[in-house]
C-alpha cells in the first residue's frame, strides 16, 4: 500500500515540529523521524489501531503518538493509505 500525506496533516505536522523545536531543536527532528517510521510501518498492519474516536467508519483510525493523535484512512480499493490529520489537543495548533 502507498502512503499519502494529506496537506492538513503536513501543515499541521510542520506546526508541531516548529513548536517543539522551539524549546529542543534536536528533540524535533526526533520527534519526526520516530513518527514517520511508525507511519512507514501501518501498511504492513493497517488495522493496528484503534478505530476513530473522530468518524464513524471502521477505515479510518486513530494512531497515538507521545500524546498527539494520528487519523489515518486505509482505503483498500484505491490500495492507499491517506494519513489526515496530527493534533494534540493540550498543545496549542
Amino acid at each position: 500500500m502507498k502512503i499519502i500525506y494529506k496537506k492538513t496533516f503536513e501543515k499541521q505536522l510542520l506546526q508541531i515540529i516548529d513548536y517543539i523545536a522551539q524549546d529542543k531543536k534536536g528533540a524535533s527532528l526526533k520527534f519526526a523521524s520516530e513518527l514517520e517510521e511508525l507511519i512507514f510501518l501501518i501498511p504492513e498492519n493497517p488495522f493496528k489501531y484503534r478505530i476513530s474516536h473522530y468518524f464513524d467508519n471502521e477505515n479510518i483510525r486513530d494512531m497515538i503518538y507521545k500524546g498527539y493523535t494520528i487519523i489515518y484512512k486505509v482505503n483498500f480499493e484505491k490500495n492507499i493509505i491517506e494519513v489526515l490529520r496530527i493534533f494534540n489537543k493540550n498543545k496549542p495548533s
